[in-house]
């Protein structure tokens, strides 16, 4: 049986809306459902409503990124869960690729490659993600830093019931902080080379503005979880 596709938009003020239900309803693998989670949005609402008939709209009080992903998850009734900032695109292939891809390989959460965007949806960059010689490079690598860019992944649904959802005390490393935790309980998601998304360069966007409030949030998590990796990497031969 064909497996089913939610698609997750967390929305908040962003002019950039409509690009990305576009990319989404032009898939060639059509998502099973659309959930654009409205994170106590003040401007740029009305650019949704032509979508009404398509989507499901669900508002809710401004909490973050990380309490809009859950509201949309907890909602969401597909077998997978894709990820989109309301800023970013998909390509048309995107669904499609990637669940064949976790299909193939019986995966929890898979990532791909992605391009860099400017704010006219111009081409910056191809092929912007880090690659690995091996998995053992590619678990130091999270003692450094994020490798995984969020709105490339795909999660199987039912992964959420073995790592919980994301941390709504972390407004900006939530990702970070997931990846974390699905490594350690055994489930790293693994990468699937294709730029299948596309990522918006803009001066609006939050990794921009806020900047140093990012890097010292992601230093906290890293120090949180840095000792069970490096335990695991040993365990590992590294």
């Amino acid at each position: 049986m064909r497996p089913k596709v939610s698609v997750v938009i967390p929305f908040y003020n962003c002019p950039y809306i409509e690009h990305a239900l576009q990319s989404v309803l032009t898939q060639s693998w059509e998502p099973y459902e659309i959930i654009v989670v409205d994170d106590g949005s003040t401007v740029h609402t009305d650019l949704i409503r032509p979508y009404f008939p398509r989507i499901h709209y669900l508002g809710k009080s401004n909490g973050g990124t990380a309490s809009a992903l859950n509201h949309g998850i907890l909602h969401a009734s597909g077998d997978y869960v894709a990820w989109l900032s309301s800023d970013d695109l998909f390509y048309r292939d995107k669904i499609n690729n990637q669940v064949l891809f976790m299909e193939q390989n019986r995966l929890l959460i898979s990532y791909t490659n992605f391009n860099f965007i400017n704010g006219q949806s111009q081409l910056l960059q191809m092929n912007a993600a880090l690659l690995f010689p091996s998995h053992l490079e590619y678990l130091r690598c999270f003692l450094q830093g994020n490798p995984i860019n969020g709105c490339t992944v795909m999660f199987k649904r039912e992964v959420f019931g073995a790592i919980g959802l994301f941390d709504e005390s972390l407004p900006y490393t939530h990702d970070y902080d997931l990846w974390y935790r699905a490594i350690l309980n055994g489930y790293a998601p693994v990468m699937l080379n294709q730029s299948l998304t596309a990522y918006r360069n803009h001066e609006g966007m939050g990794t921009l503005k806020y900047y140093d409030v990012i890097m010292a949030e992601a230093a906290a998590t890293n120090a949180r979880y840095k000792g069970p990796l490096q335990h695991l990497i040993s365990s590992m031969g590294g």
